[in-house]
């Protein structure tokens, strides 16, 4: 689809990104790509810039280079268009298909709940994914969190974050309860006075297409297992569904020697049960028990796939064992199109004072590379960012938890990072 834009310039030089195969999640990247960027709000108008000075870096190393398509959304969308979310930012991502983006604040009164679950729901971004692992040098609360390399697969559209929910003490909400507790007979937890009511929509296209995606990305990037996350034991119709859909896709849409379907029992009867050589295992694990086990049996899990809510609240622990959301990197996946986004918040207080640490947008930028199949760009990245790090040569929010660093600016930070992708290169 091709748009008209009001506000927005289409850079004269560069190619646009083709779609070859939606369903097969498969583009045409040309080597001098457009792509759309917003900074962001808050400290976004900091670690934008920055990360986009460390990825046209890196770029540039092994021989391309991005044209950049300047979008706007947030306070930058309520400047120029008074709109949260312009059409010409939607379309423009659309349009192109890779585009990365900074921290997003959702104004009070705003008309939508979550700017960044909007731009979600409205593409399609079905599949939100952030990799967990440790860079050599951060500070971490954890014993060895060199342990962790995992990716989380979130489902993105459904669940509770659906926001089909009513308000207490509206006509609506005692019209649902009046229909829940006369109709569905469950008067007995339907508590008297005020009360608010939600619904967790988790339907067999949602799961399986999220768990498909997973079990993709583990053949994909050599990954020995998927495991499917969630809390089916109580939740038997919404979660506990997930996970049998899950499985259903690893039983019946791949070879037996490619993707293995683990029995329920499998982690008491491991030794006994036969698993097909190199093939990625998928399993079950309960939400709650996972955030155990994220911590005790860190290098026992790859990829971990799971619905809306637990995925937001696994994949933050799982950032916290790393040195917090400050340096974890994310991704929203869709077919055929990705929208990176650093996981952490705008900070609005920190904002344009050049110190907050861009080193998440950075690796969002990264898995954007990665995305693309431009692998010597996203290992460069990493390998810039971790001697940068690793050197002691860090932001505020590092330097004061390291002995004998050196405190750097934003700016400072992107400029120590390119300045070793070009040693590297």
């Amino acid at each position: 689809m091709v748009y008209d834009y009001e506000q927005v310039d289409i850079p004269d030089a560069g190619e646009r990104i083709e779609v070859v195969d939606e369903d097969a999640d498969e583009l045409d990247i040309p080597e001098n790509p457009i792509i759309p960027i917003i900074h962001g709000d808050g400290i976004g108008k900091d670690v934008g810039p920055a990360a986009q000075k460390v990825l046209d870096a890196a770029a540039k190393a092994t021989g391309r280079e991005i044209h950049w398509m300047r979008v706007y959304a947030g306070e930058s969308g309520r400047e120029r268009y008074d709109e949260n979310l312009p059409a010409d930012t939607v379309n423009a991502i659309d349009e192109f298909r890779v585009a990365i983006k900074g921290p997003l604040t959702t104004p009070v009164g705003a008309g939508y709940r979550s700017l960044n679950v909007a731009l979600r729901q409205t593409l399609d971004f079905y599949a939100n994914v952030r990799p967990t692992y440790y860079i050599d040098g951060v500070p971490s609360p954890m014993k060895a969190p060199e342990e962790m390399d995992m990716v989380t697969f979130r489902e993105n559209t459904e669940d509770v974050y659906a926001g089909i929910e009513w308000e207490q003490g509206t006509d609506d909400v005692e019209q649902v309860r009046e229909f829940v507790e006369d109709e569905m007979g469950f008067d007995d937890v339907m508590h008297d006075g005020p009360i608010g009511i939600g619904i967790k929509p988790i339907s067999e296209k949602g799961s399986k297409r999220l768990v498909r995606k997973a079990i993709d990305y583990a053949i994909e990037h050599d990954r020995d297992k998927v495991t499917l996350v969630h809390k089916g034991n109580i939740m038997k119709f919404t979660e506990g569904q997930f996970g049998t859909w899950g499985m259903e896709v690893a039983e019946e849409e791949y070879p037996d020697d490619e993707v293995f379907a683990a029995p329920d029992s499998l982690w008491e009867t491991q030794d006994e049960v036969e698993i097909p050589e190199d093939a990625v295992m998928v399993e079950e694990r309960l939400a709650d028990a996972m955030l155990q086990w994220m911590q005790l049996r860190t290098d026992e899990f790859d990829v971990l796939a799971m619905p809306n809510l637990n995925g937001d609240y696994l994949s933050d622990a799982a950032g916290a064992q790393i040195g917090g959301l400050g340096i974890a990197p994310g991704a929203n996946f869709g077919d055929a199109r990705v929208l990176a986004e650093p996981v952490h918040g705008s900070a609005p207080k920190r904002a344009g004072q050049d110190k907050a640490n861009p080193t998440a947008m950075i690796l969002s930028g990264r898995l954007m590379f990665d995305y693309m199949g431009w692998k010597d760009a996203s290992q460069l990245i990493y390998d810039a960012v971790e001697a940068t790090i690793s050197a002691g040569t860090v932001t505020y929010d590092l330097e004061r938890q390291i002995e004998g660093g050196e405190k750097l600016a934003t700016s400072e930070f992107a400029d120590e990072v390119v300045e070793n992708i070009e040693d590297l290169a």
